[in-house]
């Protein structure tokens, strides 16, 4: 990730001022946002875990969290990191931790000093009088191993001993605030509170990343707007327990988005619900496009294609453009290896007149199909200039064959390739 962040719009809050490794990726500060992802295997299951890792990595994950639940799965995450050096994958391993983490760190530290990352759940590290003796041994671990720590808040599981104090105290208030206010305000002070436990402990701000996650849209937007006015530490930004399918990926693209314009957030994960024997890849794929949607990242070559109308010769346009943008996710990986910036070229496949022209003189490379009723040929268009116009039976090939002449003559070769 050689690319530097870019900020749009205008910023609710100040961007995070703390930065920190996990591995070899930087989060915070004008680090580009990094995709998370999770796997749900069991983590004990060595090989089960290593080949989903690989797919995550694969797909784009940046980072890649495993549930640390057992001393099984503790055991099993130096396994899991050496088999996936072997494989040559290098992708930083965090560790997500509940109710035991204290114990499995003490008691695994292979397993302690292998991860990344830590992530610590503040609502549930311990209860009573324990919790700020099993916080502190978590962190103190962090400390000695150097890791970074997310203390990352849920509304499904917030500190009720912190709930039940700001109610309390919102009762008493001559005009108490609405619950929903003082729920968003616990979770903003258990993340808050936590951070400034684990640096008394001895944890540099650097190695702190905050998340305040909800299932609710607006409720997020809230939180984090604050949380980012408050507070400098690096963002995890991601809507908890989104749901499956389109229903996962609006609810989570949409609150995103918000905080993604207003510059903030520092890496994030979509939390999306498999359907049932699906590949876990999508939701690195959702965070993808809207990073890239967004113009914060750049990722693959991006196709822009029109909806279609009446006006367009749908089947031929439809077919076209899908065989375009197969052709470029085939030819992605051997284009990564070979071009410096093929990520952000952008190819317009459009289907009549109206827009068509245009559209493609936006983009570095398109092509304009004949509609209903219009002239049977098709113009290409390069950085803003018709270069040719096809026709006849052959215009996907012929198109394909001037997109990889335009690639090879415009993007310059890699030192290595």
């Amino acid at each position: 990730m050689s690319e530097q962040r870019t900020f749009y719009g205008k910023l609710s809050g100040q961007p995070a001022t703390h930065s920190c490794r996990v591995g070899s990726v930087t989060i915070g500060g004008k680090a580009p946002i990094v995709v998370q992802s999770m796997t749900n295997t069991d983590t004990a299951n060595v090989e089960a875990t290593v080949r989903q890792c690989v797919e995550l990595s694969d797909a784009g994950s940046d980072l890649v969290r495993v549930t640390v639940n057992t001393p099984e799965a503790a055991a099993a995450v130096p396994k899991i990191h050496e088999r996936l050096l072997q494989l040559n994958q290098t992708v930083p391993l965090i560790g997500d931790f509940h109710y035991n983490g204290h114990r499995l760190l003490a008691d695994y530290p292979a397993c302690a000093e292998t991860l990344s990352k830590y992530r610590i759940n503040p609502g549930n590290v311990g209860f009573g009088k324990n919790k700020d003796s099993q916080f502190a041994s978590m962190i103190e671990m962090a400390c000695r191993y150097d890791k970074p720590v997310r203390i990352g808040v849920n509304w499904g599981s917030l500190d009720q001993a912190l709930l039940a104090r700001l109610m309390d105290e919102n009762n008493k208030r001559h005009v108490p605030k609405d619950p929903a206010e003082v729920m968003r305000e616990a979770m903003i002070a258990s993340a808050l509170e936590s951070a400034d436990q684990a640096e008394v402990i001895g944890l540099s701000g650097n190695n702190i990343i905050l998340s305040c996650k909800v299932s609710n849209a607006q409720d997020l937007i809230l939180i984090y707007q604050e949380l980012a006015v408050r507070s400098r530490f690096a963002l995890h930004l991601g809507l908890t327990e989104a749901g499956m399918g389109i229903k996962g990926i609006v609810a989570s693209t949409a609150p995103l988005a918000i905080l993604l314009q207003q510059g903030i957030g520092d890496t994030i994960r979509i939390s999306l619900t498999p359907a049932p024997g699906a590949s876990r890849t999508e939701e690195v794929i959702v965070a993808r496009e809207i990073l890239q949607s967004l113009g914060l990242r750049s990722f693959m070559p991006q196709v822009t294609a029109c909806p279609g109308c009446g006006r367009a010769a749908s089947a031929s346009f439809q077919e076209l453009a899908q065989a375009v943008e197969t052709h470029i996710r085939m030819r992605i990986p051997l284009w990564r290896e070979t071009y410096e910036g093929i990520e952000k070229l952008r190819v317009a496949v459009m289907g009549c007149i109206v827009n068509g022209p245009g559209e493609s003189r936006h983009a570095n490379i398109g092509i304009s199909l004949p509609g209903a009723n219009e002239a049977p040929a098709a113009p290409v268009y390069e950085d803003g200039k018709k270069t040719d116009t096809l026709r006849g039976e052959h215009i996907l090939m012929d198109f394909l064959r001037i997109l990889e002449n335009y690639v090879e003559r415009t993007y310059p070769k890699r030192a290595t390739a």
